[in-house]
């Protein structure tokens, strides 16, 4: 059964009209990708990058090592953006950070049961737990990934005070001030263009080759001669790589370049190639839903309760 709750999702995910996106769940027995597929295929959902509903508070951070060959991206998530700007839970994100920079723990499972660096007497499970009780509000530690370098630069850029976090190392045998400014630099790309992929050798076959199938479905539900399709197809693909490849993404701050362009030329500065070797984005509660509260109805409860 098709609900309007899944009709709305869909519409969020994919800009299609509400009665569009009713039939693609009718037509696909409600199963939520094969519905963005359906639209795709009709032209009816511009979208090639599909996430889930971002809607979980919480922050996103990230601690650099003084001698920038470390870098951690943690998000911590909460109820409320309340409490993502409360100075305990901060403090907190932040110690956490710090803590998987300079420990062993691979997994969420493994730093939560760890000594806390905040406190060694407690565990990060008991900190967090005595901060929730504290704010009176639900938290939890939710990912995070350790990068590391031999040489090179790992810098990182997170923006609206944690909504978003990047982390890109570069790799060069010379050290370079230029390599902390140019990894900024490449970081805030990342926030604003939200690649897919470090490269065209990093994009998986199964994604292209299912974004193959959808554009033919599409040239040919455009009507164009099947003589013609796989020369349109292959010509969608370059530009979807374009768009998803960090490598081949077009400059933010300056259009003449392309991040290729951009880390040559940097090279050329720095007398050693620069390697763009791995970025990290986090983006706040991607993938997860929050509750969503009627204010209205929230506050006629609280008063029948007196």
């Amino acid at each position: 059964m098709v609900t309007a709750k899944m009709v709305k999702e869909l519409r969020e995910k994919t800009g299609a009209g509400m009665m569009d996106c009713k039939k693609a769940l009718t037509q696909t027995n409600g199963d939520m990708d094969k519905a963005v597929e359906f639209l795709r295929e009709k032209g009816l959902a511009s979208a090639a990058k599909k996430a889930g509903r971002i809607a979980a508070e919480g922050l996103v951070t990230t601690y650099i090592s003084e001698d920038e060959k470390t870098a951690v991206i943690l998000e911590v998530n909460c109820e409320t953006d309340f409490v993502a700007v409360n100075e305990s839970f901060i403090e907190f994100t932040n110690n956490v950070a710090k803590q998987i920079a300079t420990t062993d723990v691979d997994t969420v499972e493994e730093l939560v049961d760890a000594k806390f660096i905040g406190d060694e007497s407690v565990t990060v499970k008991d900190a967090l737990t005595a901060l929730i009780a504290k704010i009176g509000e639900n938290m939890n530690v939710r990912r995070f990934e350790k990068l590391t370098i031999e040489n090179g630069v790992i810098n990182s850029y997170i923006h609206a005070g944690g909504k978003i976090g990047v982390a890109v190392a570069l790799t060069c045998e010379k050290a370079s001030d230029v390599l902390t400014a140019l990894a900024k630099d490449i970081a805030m790309q990342v926030a604003a263009a939200n690649p897919l992929f470090l490269d065209e050798n990093s994009v998986d076959q199964e994604v292209l080759n299912k974004e193959r199938e959808i554009y033919k479905a599409q040239a040919l539900n455009e009507g164009k001669p099947e003589k013609i399709v796989e020369k349109m197809v292959e010509g969608r693909i370059k530009k979807y790589l374009k768009e998803v490849c960090l490598i081949d993404q077009v400059w933010v701050r300056n259009s003449d370049y392309t991040i290729k362009k951009l880390l040559d030329e940097k090279s050329k500065e720095v007398g050693s190639p620069i390697t763009l070797s791995k970025f990290v984005r986090y983006e706040r509660g991607e993938g997860l839903e929050k509750k969503e509260e009627n204010f209205a109805e929230e506050v006629q409860k609280q008063m029948e309760k007196k």
